[in-house]
């Protein structure tokens, strides 16, 4: 939990509407040519983080929903959501503080590079929820500034499961060499501080499986998810976002990967992803995993396994 000296508690009466949130922040990106005027979903209100921690009670874990999003990402079907369920109860409440005047970057952009989650237990199937959300970790990257969204599910006062999501700003100056975070595969650099010409490794297991992702799993997983960001949906939405085609859920693929490896996983658990290059919808990839001391390491990458698009590991918590 964050320090509530030096922060503002909101208690919500409902999860946002995620379908309001967009229009907000679209609605936003489109009045731009206002400048730094804080607009919602636009940013610019503070060079900080809002100091707010957003609370939602009382929250039900609906038992139709977790069988249909289950079904989506490939778990079995059991009365225990999986890992990766609840971030769908507390994504309403990070987009509502993103989207908010305060929020010092805007919500359209932001790249979602890593993702923890820590379960402290299963979240069961018609069970009472306590959700609080919160920004936090406003830093350096090498590629501009990152910043966390941090969230936590609560069951009568017990700490179930808690998340960090990762969003980068993309800038066009970078920080000092000293201060940016390592850089990753997708943009490795040499001693000298230039990218390096060293092309990115394959993985270091064999793939063990060929997955065929369609071309409406955006559409699938944002009905049952509520995330309908128009870069997952169709071709010409996401070309108006600068992207060739529709791309997956980031946390679907975390998602998908996790469904594959359900057998290996402990009821306490950490699963950790970085998210790397998107994958473009339909697409074909490589699925590889293998064990490293108590951890279950895996990675997605193209069908050749040259490409990165997901690095991830999930262990005994």
């Amino acid at each position: 939990m964050p320090d509530v000296s030096d922060q503002t508690t909101v208690v919500l009466d409902g999860s946002p509407s995620m379908t309001g949130l967009y229009a907000r922040a679209f609605v936003g990106v489109a009045r731009s040519t206002l400048g730094r005027l804080p607009v919602p979903g636009l940013g610019g209100g503070s060079p900080g983080l809002p100091g707010t921690v957003l609370v939602l009670g009382d929250v039900e874990v609906q038992r139709e929903r977790v069988i249909a999003y289950s079904r989506v990402c490939g778990f079995r079907l059991r009365d225990e959501s999986p890992p990766t369920y609840p971030h769908l109860l507390t994504f309403p409440l990070q987009m509502a503080l993103m989207a908010s005047s305060d929020f010092p970057f805007p919500v359209v952009g932001l790249v979602h590079i890593a993702n923890r989650i820590d379960q402290h237990r299963p979240v069961r199937a018609q069970e009472r929820l306590d959700l609080t959300v919160w920004a936090d970790g406003l830093r350096p990257h090498d590629r501009g500034t990152q910043v966390d969204l941090r969230a936590e599910v609560r069951v009568s006062d017990e700490l179930a499961w808690e998340s960090t999501s990762t969003y980068l700003h993309v800038e066009r100056s970078s920080a000092p060499a000293g201060d940016r975070e390592a850089a990753k595969p997708d943009g490795r650099r040499n001693g000298k501080g230039k990218r390096s010409a060293v092309s990115v490794p394959p993985p270091p297991r064999p793939p063990v499986t060929i997955w065929e992702i369609p071309g409406d799993i955006g559409r699938r997983y944002g009905d049952v998810s509520g995330d309908r960001n128009p870069i997952h949906l169709h071709t010409l939405s996401a070309k108006l976002f600068g992207m060739p085609r529709a791309i997956a859920h980031g946390m679907w693929l975390k998602a998908r990967c996790l469904a594959a490896l359900e057998a290996h996983q402990p009821p306490a658990l950490r699963a950790e992803v970085r998210f790397r290059l998107p994958v473009l919808l339909p697409s074909r990839v490589s699925f590889s995993a293998w064990p490293e001391g108590s951890a279950e390491q895996f990675s997605v990458r193209d069908r050749r396994g040259e490409k990165p698009h997901l690095d991830g590991s999930v262990a005994p918590l």
